[in-house]
């Protein structure tokens, strides 16, 4: 099918972000075509904008606007016990439990060859200068029990036990309202082995 060079461009451009195929890139180029041109000025300046501000807090590697995030600068947060989880994602969702009271360290990432990423490309080198230099009680291990989520939380456990340094790691099991019968092997082993005492 002809199209424009301009249509072309955009959807090839569109087909770099992660997870869009051409298909979905071209069905986002006829989207963003039909749109006032208001709304498409509106997207590029809001994303040129992220990209020139947003930035990793110096402490905890998360994404802010500003050299350390809110969370970290909050003087009532726990700054002796530190979750470490993958994503700026993952501290929004323990955020909004409101269950959690200390700071984070975003890893940007879990140890997955396949993707490229080796233990070098993810944030545990800010990490480990973080335990070295701060009075920390606490690591709260909150990787995916995936087998790569599970692979980064056993290497920073033992990369910690030299430190002294009190190591936890989330549980994980059956979730609310699922069937056991649909369940695979290791949650429902997990779920066992984890159990705790009504």
């Amino acid at each position: 099918m002809q199209t424009s060079s301009g249509f072309s461009t955009l959807t090839q451009e569109l087909t770099k972000l992660p997870g869009i195929g051409q298909k979905t890139a071209a069905r986002l180029a006829y989207y963003l075509l039909n749109q006032p041109e208001k709304m498409v000025e509106d997207l590029a300046g809001a994303m040129l904008e992220a990209r020139k501000n947003v930035r990793f807090c110096r402490k905890c590697c998360t994404l802010t606007d500003q050299e350390i995030c809110p969370i970290c600068a909050d003087g009532n947060r726990d700054q002796t016990q530190i979750m470490v989880v993958e994503s700026p994602r993952d501290v929004e969702a323990y955020e909004h439990t409101g269950r959690y009271k200390g700071v984070y360290h975003v890893l940007h990432g879990v140890f997955s060859p396949m993707d490229g990423l080796g233990f070098s490309e993810i944030r545990l080198k800010e990490l480990m200068q973080r335990l070295q230099e701060g009075e920390i009680s606490e690591v709260i291990i909150a990787t995916s029990s995936t087998t790569e989520g599970e692979t980064t939380a056993m290497y920073i456990s033992r990369s910690l036990k030299n430190l002294g340094i009190k190591t936890s790691r989330i549980a994980s099991g059956v979730p609310v309202g699922a069937e056991l019968e649909g369940m695979d092997y290791m949650t429902l082993s997990r779920a066992l082995e984890e159990r705790r005492i009504l």
